[in-house]
C-alpha cells in the first residue's frame, strides 16, 4: 500500500505532469510519466496506475470526439490488441525487477526515437499494418504502459492528420488500458492517494487546455519527446545499474 501524503503529493504531480503534456500536445502521458511513476511505486504498481489514468484521460477527451471515431479503422488495432495484453501481462509478472525496469527503458526510449524520426514501414499500412501495430501496442502497454507509439506509428503510414488521430488514439486508449487493466487488475493504492491521483488528471487537464491556446503544437511535442527520452533512458541505467 502507497501511505504518507509526501509520496501521495509526489504522485499527483507526476499525474498532473503527464495529464497537461497530453492535453498540450496530444500524446505524451504515458511516455512522460510511466519513467517517473515505475521509479516511485515500481514497475507492476507504476505500469497499471499508468493504465489506469492514461484511459481516465482518454475518456475525458473523447467525450467531445467520439463522432469523428473510425470505427471500421479502430476493430483490427483493438482486436489485436486484446490478444497481445493478457501476452504482456504475463511475461512482466514474471521478470525481475531489474530487467523489467530495464525492458521497459528500452521499449520507451525506442519509441520516442522512432516517433521522433517520424519512420514510414510499409509493413504498417492497411489492415495488415493495423493488426501489427495493434499487436504490439498492446504488449506494450500491458508490459510497460507504452502503447501509443505503435499507434502512432501506424497513423503516421496512413497519413493520418493530427485532426483525424487524436480522436481515434482517444478511443483506442480507452479500449486498450481497459483491456489491460482487466488483465492486471488495479493498483493497490490508498482511498487518499485515489483523491490526490483524480485531483491530478483534473488539473493536468485544466492546465494542458490553458497552455495548448499559447504554445504551438511541434515545440511542444519536441519537448514531450525529449522528456520522455530522458525518462527511457533514466529508467534503462537504473535496471542496468540493479542487474
Amino acid at each position: 500500500m502507497i501511505g504518507g501524503w509526501a509520496v501521495a503529493l509526489v504522485l499527483g504531480g507526476i499525474i498532473m505532469a503527464g495529464a497537461s503534456i497530453q492535453r498540450l500536445a496530444g500524446i505524451g502521458f504515458a511516455l512522460v510519466a510511466v519513467p517517473a511513476l515505475v521509479l516511485l511505486l515500481g514497475p507492476a504498481e507504476g505500469v497499471v496506475l499508468a493504465n489506469c489514468a492514461a484511459g481516465a484521460i482518454s475518456a475525458v477527451g473523447l467525450v467531445g470526439t467520439w463522432r469523428e471515431v473510425r470505427l471500421a479503422a479502430m476493430i483490427p488495432l483493438v482486436t489485436a490488441a486484446a490478444c497481445t495484453v493478457p501476452v504482456g501481462a504475463w511475461v512482466a509478472a514474471r521478470l525481475p525487477e531489474p530487467v523489467l525496469l530495464a525492458g521497459m527503458g528500452v521499449l520507451v526510449s525506442a519509441a520516442v526515437l522512432l516517433v521522433m524520426w517520424g519512420t514510414r514501414l510499409p509493413a504498417l499500412r492497411g489492415v495488415t499494418g493495423a493488426l501489427a501495430a495493434g499487436a504490439a501496442s498492446g504488449f506494450m502497454n500491458s508490459s510497460a504502459g507504452v502503447g501509443g507509439p505503435a499507434v502512432s506509428l501506424y497513423a503516421v503510414n496512413a497519413g493520418w492528420t493530427v485532426r483525424e488521430f487524436v480522436p481515434n488514439a482517444q478511443f483506442y486508449g480507452v479500449v486498450v488500458n481497459a483491456f489491460s487493466i482487466a488483465a492486471k487488475g488495479l493498483p493497490q493504492l490508498t482511498v487518499p492517494t485515489w483523491l490526490v491521483v483524480t485531483a491530478g488528471i483534473a488539473a493536468g487537464s485544466a492546465i494542458g487546455k490553458a497552455l495548448a491556446q499559447r504554445v504551438p503544437e511541434r515545440p511542444a511535442r519536441r519537448i514531450v519527446l525529449l522528456l520522455a527520452l530522458a525518462g527511457g533512458l533514466t529508467t534503462l541505467g537504473k535496471g542496468l545499474w540493479g542487474l
